[in-house]
């Protein structure tokens, strides 16, 4: 066999060699390494106040105020929300990020259990953050964040993280309607 006759045979079989390697399946993705360990928590913070500006999230009218205080065994949420469904059960969640830049809310992360300093994974009865609008679409709101503290960046730290206020309206239950990011004062 001349060496003419080889090459287009060597080529051809190696040809046929690259493309059953890229055909093959890739082999599998490393498992993903463990979450980071949780940061110590702490019994008190740096800072005894601080407040959220609700801004409206996924097309809605929803904003408010809310003014969070160091308490004991955790922080106290004050303040009203209004443009809430009338007479609706809404709910107000605590997020593990600060950053309430997505239109819908939805870059304020999952959400955020203080008690554990942990983000929460379990389902949800709906009580812990129920709060309700009258009948002008505004929520009086006096609820306690157990277990949490302002400042000092332990891990049930708060502070830097985002309120979110869930809606209420048939078809979009659930739906993140206002957030704001908790700012020490």
């Amino acid at each position: 066999m001349s060496v003419v006759r080889f090459r287009p045979i060597c080529l051809a079989l190696t040809v046929v060699a690259l493309v059953g390697c890229a055909s093959a399946p890739r082999p599998a993705a490393a498992p993903p390494s463990q979450e980071a360990a949780p940061l110590p928590m702490a019994a008190s913070g740096n800072a005894s106040s601080a407040v959220a500006n609700l801004a409206s999230a996924s097309g809605t009218l929803v904003s408010g105020r809310l003014v969070l205080q160091a308490d004991t065994g955790g922080v106290r949420v004050r303040g009203e929300v209004g443009g809430l469904v009338r007479n609706g059960t809404h709910n107000l969640r605590l997020h593990a990020r600060g950053d309430c830049s997505a239109v819908d809310g939805a870059s304020a992360g999952a959400e955020f259990d203080p008690l554990r300093g942990v983000l929460t994974r379990e389902p949800d009865s709906g009580e812990r953050g129920r709060i309700v609008a009258d009948a002008r679409g505004v929520a009086t709101i006096d609820l306690m964040l157990p277990g949490a503290v302002l400042g000092g960046g332990a891990g049930n730290d708060i502070a830097g993280r985002a309120l979110v206020v869930l809606g209420a309206t048939p078809g979009a239950i659930g739906a993140r309607v206002a957030c704001g990011v908790i700012r020490t004062t």
